[in-house]
């Protein structure tokens, strides 16, 4: 699927830059960024949903162990 970044001139040349020291394109570059960020993300939401179903059944041990 195609499509267009709009990117500041600031950002252009710091994936330029980038891309130059890795040898690798700019689109190489960007596309493995968007990989990251989306890992990371939902990493963080399966994170967040453990945190949600975990911290209700531990809250009193999570208590004490803050007031250590």
């Amino acid at each position: 699927m195609a499509m267009t970044l709009r990117l500041t001139e600031d950002e252009a040349e710091a994936l330029r830059a980038q891309a130059e020291i890795e040898h690798r394109s700019m689109q190489d570059v960007a596309r493995e960024a968007v990989r990251e960020y989306i890992a990371r993300h939902a990493h963080l939401s399966r994170v967040h949903g453990a945190l949600e179903v975990l911290t209700p059944r531990y809250e009193e041990l999570l208590d004490r162990l803050g007031k250590a």
